[in-house]
């Protein structure tokens, strides 16, 4: 599989109880992408992959629990905790105009409206309001960018472009 055709849903953060159960951070806004009988990608931190298929899904505080296939005692799950967790991109529900998935959105280039390069994307920062895109500048600084139409005028994924128009003080 092309790693350019994954996203990223999730991590595994620990394990849970002697059945084989693992802890997910789930990525994804709604768990419900992970449910039994779904095949995902288990990346472990060394970049070695596999592909299991979910068995068992249940929802903890905020966090998921699951079962994957061929993971049968606590012993086999101690081994997966720092793995990620992927899908295919088609997998993804389609998603509203003017609507991102992060993935898509990290690494992108941002440039101001006029045409001066900013940096690039390299992290998102979810507060109830509204997202917030990290950007690395050119100098290696960091500023924030609000995620509202006011600021991001235009995000052009097949150029890999953001056009921002920066408030004073930023």
């Amino acid at each position: 599989m092309n790693s350019d055709t994954l996203v990223a849903i999730g991590k595994i953060v620990g394990v849970h109880g002697i059945k084989g159960y693992v802890k997910i951070h789930c990525e994804a806004e709604s768990v419900s992408l992970l449910l039994p009988g779904l095949s995902v990608i288990v990346r472990e931190p060394k970049g070695a992959s596999c592909v299991m298929e979910i068995m068992d899904a249940r929802p903890q505080g905020r966090i998921l629990l699951l079962l994957l296939k061929g993971v049968f005692d606590r012993t086999e799950a101690e081994k997966l905790p720092g793995s990620e967790l992927l899908i295919e991109k088609y997998r993804l529900p389609e998603l509203e105009p003017d609507t991102y998935y992060w993935s898509d959105i990290l690494g992108i280039s941002v440039i101001s409206v006029d045409g001066h390069a900013v940096g690039t994307v390299s992290s998102l920062i979810e507060t109830g309001s509204n997202d917030v895109y990290v950007v690395k500048t050119l100098d290696n600084g960091e500023i924030l960018i609000p995620a509202i139409a006011s600021v991001v005028i235009e995000i052009d994924l097949n150029r890999r472009i953001m056009r921002v128009d920066i408030p004073e003080g930023l």
